[in-house]
């Protein structure tokens, strides 16, 4: 079906970005096609082992900072001279693989990328959009950019709530942090202001999305002039462990966590990104000791150090709780003694919640996590958001409070559990391949089909 295909996929070097890419490269692989995943100079650098996968190979382009971004510059300038620079070592790539006899047939981008839709329009290659955040993310992007009825375009104030058809009303602490126009990461607007455009000026646009169909009807149904293929959940599967890492996980979290009784385990973590301020680590730290319940907390190397390493360590013992610097996500959320996830809501760590089955309490920091976390409390019903207090920190006490929601015995906490079990199933049958596939598989392989 797709064996005379070459499949180009580009990824930012973020964590987050490159393993959701891996996953479509590898279903991509299996329905015949050959793929060449590339992203930046350095990221593929730091990448720690490079997965050995038939039909899939590594390539680079540059952002102007082979050696890393300099930290003296602004947002800003940096996405100004990767545009520049990306576009030109992306036409050399693609030169490259053609002048190799592996001329790429179809361009799928990501996020932060959408100069790179204008290139493959110059090789006269067709392209879609991988958009790593939610459909209901996106939605709300399209509501703001499209140059039909948009929110956003040539208003100086844009408005800081939206309604999408069938979901509730998004207040501003819980659209994209950096539509509101004093976030400090309001620079990024015209990227995503771009990715929208960029869509707009393609005749068939294509948006291959990192959810399923049940999970978000409403919202992939309210982009009305773009075509929204739900592909997901672009996790990692049984079938095929191999991941892109960043980081060097630890190798001593399993066997604590098989000292545990089932559903006991509070796991605690916030990306590869997100940096809490010592405040809130402080009120995270003592907010899980008032549980009385074991916690696995995965705090990175460059956090974990000085102040926030020395009064964690005073306090804490090993029957109490475990610090690791990193760790396979889905191996701890599939943990029979993991009885909730405490996260920031990053999309990927919601859909392996999902997928897992594990209760979600959310501590949104920004972007799209706000949104995130919407879903989950009031949608999907299967977790709930931590208030802050006026200092924008969430107190031990409500850290608390929020965590015997989930893990208690109340009417809530049962509740939540049982909308667990109900995306767990939905989203494991999303995701099954082969000729009863379900609805994400067979949106795939119809867009495939389509590409002849």
């Amino acid at each position: 079906m797709s064996s005379h295909h070459h499949f180009l996929l580009l990824s930012c070097p973020s964590q987050g970005h490159l393993n959701p890419t891996l996953e479509l490269a590898k279903k991509l692989t299996r329905a015949d096609a050959h793929v060449t995943l590339a992203t930046t100079v350095h990221g593929l650098r730091n990448i720690t082992t490079l997965p050995a996968i038939e039909n899939l190979s590594y390539a680079t382009f540059s952002n102007g900072y082979d050696d890393g971004p300099d930290p003296t510059a602004s947002y800003t300038v940096v996405m100004s001279e990767f545009k520049r620079v990306g576009s030109s070592t992306l036409t050399q790539l693609l030169t490259s693989l053609s002048t190799e006899g592996r001329p790429v047939t179809f361009l799928i981008y990501s996020i932060l990328l959408p100069w790179a839709a204008t290139v493959a329009r110059e090789f006269h290659l067709p392209s879609a959009f991988l958009s790593i955040h939610s459909a209901t993310s996106f939605a709300i992007y399209h509501s703001y950019f499209n140059t039909n009825n948009g929110l956003y375009p040539d208003k100086t104030t844009p408005p800081i709530s939206i309604k999408l058809p069938g979901l509730p009303l998004f207040s501003s602490n819980e659209i994209p942090s950096f539509l509101l126009p004093d976030s400090p990461f309001v620079s990024v607007v015209p990227t995503f202001q771009e990715h929208i455009q960029t869509l707009e000026e393609d005749p068939n646009p294509v948006i291959l999305a990192n959810t399923f169909d049940e999970l978000e009807q409403e919202s992939i149904g309210a982009v009305d002039d773009m075509k929204v293929i739900p592909i997901g959940p672009l996790i990692l599967s049984d079938r095929d462990p191999l991941q892109l890492n960043l980081f060097e996980k630890s190798t001593d979290y399993i066997q604590w966590l098989d000292t545990k009784p089932e559903k006991s385990v509070i796991y605690v973590s916030f990306g590869s990104m997100v940096v809490l301020q010592k405040k809130q680590i402080e009120e995270i730290f003592h907010g899980l000791l008032k549980t009385h319940r074991p916690f696995l907390w995965v705090i990175r190397k460059t956090e974990y150090q000085g102040e926030i390493k020395d009064f964690i360590e005073t306090e804490l013992n090993e029957e109490d709780g475990l610090i690791v610097p990193w760790c396979s996500q889905l191996e701890v959320l599939n943990h029979v003694s993991t009885g909730c996830f405490l996260t920031h809501c990053g999309w990927n760590s919601v859909l392996e919640s999902l997928v897992a089955g594990v209760p979600v309490v959310g501590l949104p920091q920004f972007s799209d996590q706000m949104t995130n976390v919407k879903m989950v409390e009031e949608v999907w019903g299967n977790g709930v958001r931590a208030a802050v207090n006026g200092e924008g920190v969430v107190e031990r006490e409500e850290v608390g409070r929020c965590l015997e929601v989930v893990m208690g015995g109340g009417e809530k906490g049962e509740e939540i559990r049982r909308k667990c079990e109900k995306w767990k199933g939905l989203g494991k049958g999303a995701m099954v391949e082969g000729a009863q596939g379900g609805s994400s598989h067979k949106n795939l392989e119809q867009f495939l089909e389509r590409l002849g």
